[in-house]
């Protein structure tokens, strides 16, 4: 049974996350901001997926009776943190181009530019 903490505890780290892109005056800040919003799913779902007193996922040696936890939320874990850091990096890699050609990385400044 998943008790109110599993809850609570990735909302906290999404609403910090939350605050600081709303506050952000630095795309790389606001990008970092973001990474930390997301964090919360990976909390979430690992969270869901505990056993307690489970093993690990791996049967070649364990009888068949013993409690495991599940792969799938292994698995997406792992491609929730590829997504991750695919998308900083192209976050990332935006915010450097928008230095570039205009000289600044404060959101606010940009605001004039059209097109």
């Amino acid at each position: 049974m998943i008790g109110l903490l599993a809850f609570v505890v990735p909302a906290w780290i999404f609403v910090i996350g939350l605050y600081g892109m709303a506050t952000s005056r630095h795309l790389v800040h606001l990008v970092m901001c973001l990474s930390v919003a997301q964090s919360a799913t990976y909390v979430l779902i690992l969270e869901v997926g505990y056993r307690l007193g489970a093993t690990a996922p791996v049967f070649s040696d364990v009888l068949s009776t013993v409690r495991a936890t599940d792969p799938v939320v292994q698995a997406l874990s792992l491609t929730d943190i590829v997504v991750g850091a695919t998308v900083s990096a192209l976050l990332l890699a935006f915010a450097l181009r928008i230095y570039k050609t205009c000289g600044t990385v404060d959101p606010e400044e940009l605001r004039p530019m059209r097109g």
